[in-house]
């Protein structure tokens, strides 16, 4: 069965751009929560790498057809979506808009992959 390769790569990329971005973060010492409220941050790390490994492994199970990307996908795009609503938060609060811009991008964008690939679904998998 074959999905949509546009939203199989979507979620492939934000995924990996999730992974290389805490590293960065994390690597260049620009997580001062890790001291001041570690168990928060470290939650939250376990939250947004889960999403990134789903959604990884959702795009790669699509891309190759799998039957159950079908239900895997749009679950990991809620994840995405969850993670999209509530980290803004922290920009905001900082009056770091270019991030919260780049969510709202993505948001829109999880919502367009999203809806491609339910429709693939729908279409019997044969989109490409």
């Amino acid at each position: 069965m074959k999905y949509s390769k546009a939203s199989s790569i979507f979620a492939l990329i934000v995924g990996m751009m999730m992974l290389f971005m805490w590293v960065f973060f994390i690597v260049a010492g620009l997580v001062p929560e890790f001291e001041t409220r570690p168990a928060e941050i470290i939650l939250h790390l376990i939250a947004e790498l889960t999403t990134a490994a789903v959604l990884i492994t959702a795009g790669l199970i699509t891309l190759k057809g799998f039957a159950y990307g079908k239900w895997l996908y749009p679950f990991s795009i809620g994840m995405l979506m969850y993670t999209l609503i509530v980290s803004p938060g922290y920009y905001l609060q900082s009056g770091d808009y270019t991030f919260v811009a780049m969510f709202a991008v993505l948001f829109i964008l999880s919502i367009m992959f999203l809806s491609i690939h339910l429709k693939s679904m729908k279409a019997g998998g044969n989109e490409s």
